[in-house]
């Protein structure tokens, strides 16, 4: 038998809920398939499997709050092969919960599939997207309320939206909805308490003349469709990524005094949520990234933050984070590292400035680059040669 412990989706994280299983005892699965979905203080994530198998049991029911390496599920392993650990080796097991009633198998649910429910005064199926039912539960409203006895309609997230934004016209602020953003700004202070308790951080900034980037992307969106057109901050999420690459001191993560770098950038970017706060799900292999597929995985990482459906393999592994205040932000930025990262870069918005070209003065576009970085693993010289990297891969936008 394989153990399926409930992981830590952030470093912070002691517990999660489970909203809901996403699989069935008799099913099998392989590793990535989504088992389950979890509601941390952030956002309800997709946890995935870590392994191939068929589901012998399931230890846990919707609804249970459970503490990280809390046992939920078991498999049985695939006949020749030895059984593995199914999650880091640093999560260790704990108690199982206590047994439920297995439902009868199920087929699989993919991650993007509607999933149905019963609701309790009609017992007739209940068909909502796994977004709209996470939003659902985050605040508080039951899916029968949405949909008439009777209907067949999948339910969007956009029918919850609506809903709940009539519901605010009428009754008083959602409970739920409070204590998720009071958990969410708990989480928050937490993490950053920690980090300017336990690391020594130094600042570095500088302001760097992106007139060829802008101008790049101006070229290359005038031929482009409007689906397929770039944003300035995908190219330099791939020069921060190619960059981090090659200094492996600002991208790992420090645990039980010792620094652990990374082979691979998977690159942490703040999103801000609607309802306040911040997430920073990580690009995976972001340094193999090209400016286009960059855009591609950055604006569906942004619709699912927001909306619900993160994967676990997203809130876990970061290994250097981007803070970019976007064209409505300062000018810049110190921002805060998240351990048990070692770096943070921390982006303006782009803005013209006086430069000096070829001994004249000249309107060119800038953005001021800041960066916080771990005293115990880097120092400022390191640091400089960081930021300077960065600056000369975004004075040649073709080269991403």
């Amino acid at each position: 038998m394989i153990d399926i412990a409930l992981p830590s989706l952030g470093p912070d994280m002691e517990s999660g809920t489970l909203l809901e299983w996403r699989i069935a005892p008799g099913q099998k699965i392989s590793k990535g398939t989504i088992i389950a979905v979890v509601d941390t203080e952030k956002a309800a994530i997709d946890v995935e499997s870590w392994n191939d198998g068929e589901v012998a049991e399931l230890l846990a029911k919707p609804g249970q709050v459970l503490a990280v390496g809390t046992v939920i599920a078991r498999l049985a392993a695939p006949a020749g092969e030895m059984p593995s650990a199914s999650a880091p080796a640093a999560i260790a097991a704990k108690t199982p919960a206590p047994i439920i009633a297995a439902p009868a198998p199920a087929a699989p649910i993919a991650a993007t599939a509607t999933a149905a429910t019963l609701s309790p005064a009609t017992a007739t199926p209940i068909r909502a997207s796994p977004a709209a039912r996470a939003r659902a539960q985050t605040l508080g409203i039951d899916l029968a309320r949405i949909r008439g006895p009777g209907s067949t309609a999948v339910i969007a997230l956009q029918d919850v939206e609506n809903f709940a934004s009539t519901l605010a016209a009428k009754e008083k602020p959602d409970a739920a909805a409070s204590n998720r953003q009071q958990g969410l700004r708990q989480a928050i202070a937490t993490a950053m308490a920690r980090s300017n308790r336990e690391v020594p951080h130094y600042y570095l900034w500088d302001e760097i003349d992106v007139s060829a980037l802008t101008q790049w992307v101006r070229d290359y969106n005038a031929a482009q469709p409007v689906t397929a057109r770039l944003l300035p901050a995908a190219v330099l999420l791939c020069a921060v990524a190619r960059a981090a690459a090659e200094f492996k001191d600002m991208n790992g993560t420090f645990d039980a005094g010792q620094y652990h770098p990374s082979d691979g950038v998977h690159l942490g970017v703040a999103i801000a949520l609607r309802g306040g706060g911040l997430i920073a799900p990580a690009l995976r292999d972001a340094h193999s990234l090209q400016p286009a597929a960059t855009m591609t995985r950055l604006s569906d990482l942004v619709r699912r933050a927001r909306s619900g459906g993160l994967r676990s393999s997203e809130v876990t592994g970061q290994t250097i984070t981007v803070t970019n205040l976007g064209d409505d932000g300062s000018l810049g930025l110190l921002g805060v590292i998240y351990p048990p990262q070692v770096a943070l870069l921390g982006v303006g918005r782009i803005t013209m400035r006086p430069r000096v070209v070829d001994g004249i003065v000249a309107a060119r576009d800038c953005v001021t680059l800041s960066l916080a970085a771990d005293h115990r693993v880097s120092d400022g010289r390191r640091g400089a040669l960081f930021l300077a990297r960065i600056a000369t891969l975004l004075q040649q936008p073709e080269a991403l």
